[in-house]
């Protein structure tokens, strides 16, 4: 009789945890992954960036063909109407197409999928429904919940004050939104439904939108954003939201203090970040104790204090992002089979995708000037020949390099494509490549990478089409 039912079991099947599920039963190991929703892929694939990004596209087509926006270019169109109903079918649709696929995965790898909340009984073993699981290595891929804030209740079955859950389920289009929190998700869903005719009031509290992006892209994307019609109240807290019937009231007032107002809402979106995720999860009968944010830190293995237990995703230390949880899921697996994982986290991309979509992977210039000299390498998106035939000019790409070695240190990009573009960039920081070395990679022409060949080239100072 084996000593454990599983060589692996992991808890959580996000990104992050079905990732590492999958990874470890390809490597012959003996494995199971306990979650406690109906489906499996996480908040990620379940209530958030999929979702999210299929209403994102949806509105988008929307906006195009409602606004005029397409006469200029020939293409003439009358009478478009919003069907919210079937716009939120199709993004069920695609929910339900890729959660269904991880299932289909977990069944070929033959991964056994445990389901309910799983909590740690013991070292080497968890309690799941109501059935103690033992496993020689236990994976933590618990994810991240919605940051509250103190004083205002969520209720997304009412749909007046919500969450990124919420936002992506209402009934109908608010009249007026207001998203507390300008940071990525709030910026993301509030175009959702800004472009299908709602009024979008941001709140932040700090002095500019996109917390801990470069200020180059902080300053670009609000202008962007308030041109498109958001109204952005930066340096700005609120203080209350109070729901009277069907409606809400904000009320906000100067981070630095002064006179408060009262911001009427049909719906409020409380986007101000989000948390590791261990409530429940018996951390304290294995002695495995969190920081001050809540997080478990592991190793550089991923390897926790508690032998056999490991930790990945958004319940450590770093960005909350699925990609990120994902590179540590088969890093983890690895390490547990006796390989060796390892994640950059020097070189983690992230994206907003709003319109245009803004990207960034590595150090903000300000970081890099704490670090030793920079050179900077700017160019418009203005400039560039695909971008202008398309009528797609909003943006630019910057990168940042060392005085020295010419290293690239970091990318940020404002663009219709950024999200794509970065990968690009990704790539040439993991291989350590030079400003030079992008700007002598011949880039097909024309498309908005050559933007990227251009920034590079200015870092040199001599871009060809500016």
């Amino acid at each position: 009789m084996a000593e454990f039912d599983y060589d692996v079991l992991v808890i959580g099947a996000g990104p992050g945890g079905y990732v590492a599920a999958i990874r470890a039963a390809q490597l012959g190991l003996k494995t199971a992954c306990a979650d406690s929703r109906e489906t499996l892929g996480g908040t990620c694939l379940n209530v958030g960036c999929i979702p999210s990004k299929a209403l994102l596209h949806s509105s988008e087509l929307f906006e195009e063909a409602h606004s005029g926006a397409l006469a200029k270019f020939g293409v003439k169109i009358s009478g478009a109407e919003l069907d919210l109903p079937t716009m939120m079918a199709e993004k069920d649709k695609v929910v339900k197409g890729l959660t269904g696929g991880i299932e289909y995965l977990f069944k070929k790898n033959k991964v056994d999928w445990l389901k309910g909340l799983a909590s740690f009984s013991g070292p080497n073993s968890v309690d799941v429904a109501g059935k103690t699981v033992t496993a020689k290595n236990i994976v933590i891929a618990t994810g991240s919940s919605v940051t509250p804030l103190p004083g205002v209740e969520i209720d997304n079955a009412k749909g007046i004050v919500v969450d990124s859950t919420g936002a992506i389920a209402l009934a109908k289009v608010p009249e007026h939104m207001v998203v507390i929190g300008g940071g990525v998700i709030g910026l993301e869903l509030g175009s959702v439904w800004r472009r299908l005719g709602a009024k979008v009031t941001v709140v932040e509290y700090l002095d500019k939108i996109l917390p801990g992006m470069d200020e180059d892209v902080r300053k670009e994307s609000a202008k962007l954003f308030k041109k498109q019609g958001f109204v952005i109240k930066t340096g700005t807290k609120v203080t209350g939201v109070a729901v009277k019937g069907k409606k809400a009231v904000v009320s906000v007032e100067p981070a630095n203090g002064g006179a408060g107002e009262a911001i009427e809402a049909d719906v409020v979106l409380v986007a101000i970040g989000r948390k590791p995720f261990t409530d429940g999860l018996g951390l304290d009968k294995i002695g495995l104790t969190v920081n001050a944010r809540g997080q478990i830190e592991p190793d550089h293995e991923f390897a926790t204090s508690v032998p056999g237990v490991w930790a990945i995703g958004d319940v450590i230390p770093g960005p909350m992002l699925a990609h990120k949880a994902e590179d540590e899921g088969v890093a983890v697996a690895e390490n547990i089979a006796g390989l060796t994982g390892i994640v950059n986290h020097d070189v983690i991309p992230a994206v907003v995708y709003t319109h245009p979509e803004i990207a960034s992977v590595g150090l903000t210039e300000a970081q890099a000037k704490e670090r030793g000299e920079v050179k900077v390498g700017t160019f418009p998106m203005m400039a560039n020949s695909r971008a202008k035939a398309n009528d797609d000019t909003d943006g630019f790409v910057k990168i940042i390099a060392d005085a020295v070695t010419d290293r690239v240190l970091g990318v940020h990009i404002i663009s219709s494509m950024a999200g794509t573009m970065i990968a690009q960039a990704a790539q040439a920081m993991e291989f350590g490549a030079s400003s030079e070395d992008i700007a002598y990679t011949c880039h097909a022409h024309p498309t908005h990478s050559e933007a990227m060949k251009e920034a590079a080239m200015a870092v040199r100072g001599k871009p060809i089409h500016m």
